[in-house]
């Protein structure tokens, strides 16, 4: 994960600890990271977790639900 930039790092970090079976939004993303929970804020987090979904460092199992990308095996 070092490779990631801390804001994303950060966004990885939080799925991890918080999203647990479920997943997350981005919007409860962004209050989960301090954030304001305005659109402008949620769109922002939202375009860096598609980005990492994109990247294979997270999963997006339903559209809007951002979850850990599960281990293989």
């Amino acid at each position: 994960m070092e490779a990631l930039a801390s804001d994303y790092q950060r966004l990885v970090g939080v799925l991890e600890a918080e999203a647990g079976g479920t997943g997350l939004r981005a919007g409860a993303l962004a209050g989960r990271l301090g954030l304001e929970v305005v659109p402008a804020k949620v769109e922002g987090v939202r375009s860096k977790v598609k980005r990492l979904v994109e990247r294979g460092w997270l999963a997006e199992e339903r559209p809007g639900v951002f979850t850990p990308r599960r281990a293989a095996g």
